[in-house]
């Protein structure tokens, strides 16, 4: 019995890893048709919805939000600042950090993509509870042992 339950656990429908990459290809592709008209990726429209809860911010303390790095969270921005919708400027009283803000346009986004929340929501057939059991776990998995 041992060695039927270890050739199970070696197959990579049974892997946490699989699953894992499953759900986020799903995510992306739910999310994709209903970005694309708005002229937004997914790492984008997460960076919006971050800004509606509080902007302005630094760009540090929303790539930290979001799990993204410099390098990541930068260009991103700056791609969100050539479509309109966001302003990066220098903070005056520390130049070093950039705090970027939502414009009319950007602010304009709103209900739409608060919108396309709720039709992911509905797309995942999951109780509110479950959504949010889901989310919880995930976002337990993701955190670093460290903190």
């Amino acid at each position: 019995m041992p060695a039927k339950k270890s050739a199970l656990h070696r197959q990579v429908g049974t892997q946490l890893s699989f699953a894992l990459y499953g759900a986020a290809n799903r995510m992306i592709r739910l999310h994709k048709p209903l970005l694309e008209p708005l002229g937004l990726t997914f790492p984008q429209y997460l960076a919006m919805l971050e800004l509606f809860n509080e902007a302005p911010r630094t760009v540090g303390d929303l790539g930290s939000k979001l799990a993204m790095d410099t390098g990541t969270i930068t260009p991103l921005l700056k791609r969100l600042e050539v479509a309109g919708m966001v302003t990066r400027t220098r903070d005056k009283n520390d130049e070093r950090r950039v705090l970027i803000a939502l414009t009319d346009a950007g602010e304009d986004l709103r209900e739409e993509l608060w919108a396309v929340t709720d039709k992911i929501k509905t797309a995942c057939q999951l109780t509110d509870d479950g959504l949010e059991s889901l989310r919880d776990t995930l976002n337990a998995f993701a955190r670093p042992a460290d903190e």
